[in-house]
């Protein structure tokens, strides 16, 4: 370990000496710990990052006054739809899907590095539990639809294959996901194919430029943003691990959206044949002011801008059909192939800018004592990872029905939006909508028959409470054989050993 000496050195080299400032009131055991999170920061480093961090700051907020006449939606030929494309399509798109899936071509990558701080709690969010009759937290949802898609594939192309998942956390997520992981078997996934890897972390800074610290013992660390993925990938040989393995497409997604289908087929195969590097899947808009990024063009090159960059006249704009112009909402869920990943890695991540939060940042003041501010005082500079699409050389974007794969979990109940209980509505909804689809028939306390949902879908509960395990069907599939001609009572749990009770002898 670096002794306090070279330490100093080094902090007064990058102009941050004063997180030693109350090294003489250390005893050995914190002063160790100071040291070791101290040591690894580079001075160079480390005094660009609180410069940038400044000087970022100080900008003025909101959009660039010429960023409408750079902005250009996504031409019609980079964009596939699952709503505006016929069967045959779609079809021709998951068959290729599972092709390469049962091929092990395929592996998923969650960013599960923040914690649930703005849903109360101070675990991973990948731990929480919305509500759901089964209890089930978002990582059994998506352990179990990474189940279920290796099933398919493997049945559809008779072989035995696997989808490794990538989880990327931060120091404060690793500990207890890793735990969490282990309490529940892995979810019955080989813990062989749940690799686990850390972000990094940088320092909080003040608006003047100089490193926070949090305790007279400890800086204040955040992790360095979604798009600290690529460091990652790099620090812990990530990619080196998945040519191992023979994984060439990789499909990274946000912990959050209760309705991500892991390793979706569909996605695949659309990114695959139209010979795409990297793509974007996307939502339409909900109405202009949506608080979602736009995946667009500036100056010719595919990026997300940002909703407050964009001014409320061009988030306006109309389009000849009478949509929005602007309105492929990002949904952090994206598609890249492993060799796309090893050029970002290899070359392009140094010229990737970092983005401003502006937050509040616990922090001892001049006489030790603990101060928790009112009010924003700190910069966090955080990287995102769709900051790589300006590299891609053959970019593309797949358009989703939000309420087939759209519910992210954001705030506490009781919010309006993004809440634990929103998620649950949609994913009840959904399942109700595949239950009806499949044939099924359910009945009031009273025997009489239940709507089905209307169009547009459902906002708020379901007529009836009815939820699919994933290990039952992925996206509504397969359903016919237990429910058809069926007639239920609310609330309707189609698990494995339910579906199994359902399932007509053969004969």
């Amino acid at each position: 370990m670096a002794s306090e000496r070279e330490v100093r050195v080094r902090l007064r080299r990058a102009g941050q000496e004063h997180l030693l400032r109350f090294w003489a009131e250390l005893a050995p055991g914190p002063r160790a710990a100071l040291l070791a999170e101290l040591a690894p920061l580079e001075p160079e480093a480390l005094r660009e990052h609180c410069r940038r961090a400044a000087a970022a700051c100080a900008l003025p907020p909101g959009p660039s006054p010429d960023l409408a006449a750079r902005l250009r939606p996504l031409p019609p030929e980079r964009v596939g739809s699952v709503g505006r494309s016929d069967p045959e399509t779609r079809r021709c798109w998951e068959e290729e899907g599972f092709r390469q899936i049962a091929l092990n071509k395929v592996a998923v990558l969650l960013l599960a590095g923040g914690q649930g701080t703005r849903l109360g709690v101070a675990y991973p969010k990948g731990m929480y539990r919305v509500g759901l009759p089964s209890g089930k937290t978002l990582y059994q949802l998506q352990a179990e639809r990474i189940r279920r898609v290796e099933q398919l594939a493997g049945e559809r192309r008779g072989t035995r294959c696997t989808v490794p998942w990538y989880i990327m956390t931060s120091e404060f997520t690793l500990g207890p996901t890793a735990e969490f992981f282990k309490e529940h078997d892995f979810f019955h996934l080989d813990p062989a194919n749940v690799v686990m890897f850390e972000q990094r972390m940088l320092p909080a800074v003040t608006f003047d430029g100089k490193a926070i610290l949090e305790r007279k013992d400890k800086v204040a660390m955040a992790p360095d943003g979604n798009g600290g993925l690529y460091c990652a990938l790099a620090d812990h040989q990530i990619l080196e691990d998945m040519e191992r393995r023979g994984v060439e497409f990789v499909h990274v997604y946000c912990v959050d959206n209760i309705l991500v289908r892991l390793a979706d087929p569909a996605f695949i195969g659309f990114c695959v044949l139209r010979g795409a590097d990297c793509g974007a899947k996307v939502v339409e808009k909900a109405y202009p002011e949506e608080p979602v990024g736009v995946v667009c063009q500036v100056d010719g090159v595919p990026q997300v801008v940002e909703y407050s960059e964009i001014s409320p006249e061009t988030a306006r704009l109309r389009a000849s059909d009478g949509g929005l112009l602007y309105n492929a909402g990002n949904i952090c869920n994206h598609f890249f192939t492993r060799g796309f990943l090893q050029m970002v890695t290899r070359k392009c991540e140094p010229l990737l800018k970092p983005h401003v939060a502006v937050k509040k940042v616990p922090y001892v003041d001049e006489e030790g004592n603990l101060v928790k501010p009112l009010k924003p005082n700190g910069i966090k500079m955080e990287k995102f990872v769709f900051d790589v699409f300006q590299f891609a050389k053959n970019f593309v974007a797949f358009e989703v029905l939000r309420e087939e794969e759209f519910s992210p979990l954001k705030n506490a109940d009781p919010a309006s939006r993004d809440s634990p209980c929103t998620a649950r509505q949609a994913l009840l909804a959904q399942h109700y909508r595949w239950a009806l689809q499949a044939g099924a028939r359910f009945l009031d306390t009273h025997g009489a028959w239940l709507p089905q949902p209307p169009s547009p879908p459902l906002h708020g509960d379901p007529p009836a409470i009815c939820e699919i395990s994933p290990l039952v069907s992925y996206s509504g599939e397969g359903l016919e054989v237990y429910l058809q001609g069926q007639q239920f009572q609310s609330p309707l749990i189609l698990d494995e050993d339910q579906a199994k009770v359902l399932q007509p002898p053969e004969s």
